[in-house]
């Protein structure tokens, strides 16, 4: 690691506290009931708290700060690896998990070259209830139509 990368973490580290502790010094912005509906200091041409703070412009400096410096780390440290995660992942099914299918071929085109959808399967009636044989569950009847 060379000396700028060293400083450029220095500085981002500094710029990261500087924002911590200037976010934190900063009162709300009307917290208070009137605040939460418009109410207070309207009529004046900056609202109620007047022009932007020490701490709103601070706040601001320091926030562009830490981003510059979070896309220039991310730039400088992004291509080391030089590889993908999506590259590394194997192709080899986890244990429990069931294995796909084998693929199965295509039908073959009818001579007429216009494709057929294939027909569907037989509706298999339904098993009977595995209980007592004497006392068959009752019959199910549609309701009536209105009339």
């Amino acid at each position: 690691m060379n000396i700028l990368t060293f400083l450029l973490i220095v500085l981002h580290i500094a710029v990261s506290l500087v924002l911590i502790l200037v976010v934190l010094l900063q009162t709300g912005k009307r917290a208070d009931l009137a605040g939460a509906f418009g109410g207070g200091g309207s009529q004046t041409a900056f609202g109620a708290r007047g022009a932007a703070t020490f701490l709103s412009k601070a706040t601001t400096i320091s926030a562009v700060l830490f981003m510059i410096t979070s896309i220039w780390l991310g730039v400088r440290f992004g291509s080391e690896s030089g590889s993908s995660v999506v590259q590394d992942t194997g192709t080899v099914p986890v244990s429990g998990a069931p294995a796909l299918p084998a693929p199965t071929a295509p039908a073959p085109a009818p001579a007429g070259g216009i494709p057929v959808a294939p027909a569907p399967a037989p509706a298999q009636p339904a098993a009977p209830p595995a209980g007592n044989a004497q006392n068959p569950p009752p019959a199910q009847t549609p309701p009536a139509a209105p009339k």
